[in-house]
């Protein structure tokens, strides 16, 4: 979508963006508006010191949080990878677990079990034990793991 602005300040397209109430202004989009301001700005009247500065400063900003949040997204992968792995440790091993339901009149239920881990699965974003080949268990309801027999 292309999209056409009146002023070449700053300030002025983050106005209209947050009118249309569209995505974010990237990095990108960023220098190239800041770059365009400096190429037509008034020979006889430049930017002063202090906006430029102030605008650099923001751009820096910017791109601090995209670092940020990339790397942010490279730990996560790594967490979630790395509880995968512990997690697979359990494969073999007996497990005994605990958990409530609620039911539909509003009461809970506890539910315990044992059974020897068969396989591991991550669903929507955590890990889910098999066991017996059948049984799905969160992690979170494991009370105890012993060697199986």
């Amino acid at each position: 979508m292309e999209t056409t602005i009146n002023s070449l300040y700053l300030s002025d397209y983050q106005k209209q963006q947050k009118s249309r109430h569209t995505g974010d202004l990237d990095k990108d989009a960023f220098l190239r508006l800041l770059i365009t301001q400096l190429q037509n700005q008034d020979p006889l009247n430049p930017m002063e010191d202090q906006e430029f500065i102030a605008q650099m400063a923001q751009f820096s900003a910017l791109e601090q949080m995209t670092n940020m949040n990339a790397n942010l997204q490279k730990f996560l992968d790594t967490q979630q990878q790395s509880a995968f792995h512990s997690h697979s440790e359990l494969i073999g091993k007996r497990v005994a677990w605990e958990r409530e339901t609620k039911l539909e009149d509003g009461t809970t239920r506890k539910e315990t079990g044992d059974g020897v881990v068969t396989s591991v699965r991550f669903k929507d974003g955590t890990a889910e034990l098999i066991i017996d080949g059948d049984r799905p268990v969160s992690t979170s309801d494991i009370t105890a793991v012993s060697l199986a027999e």
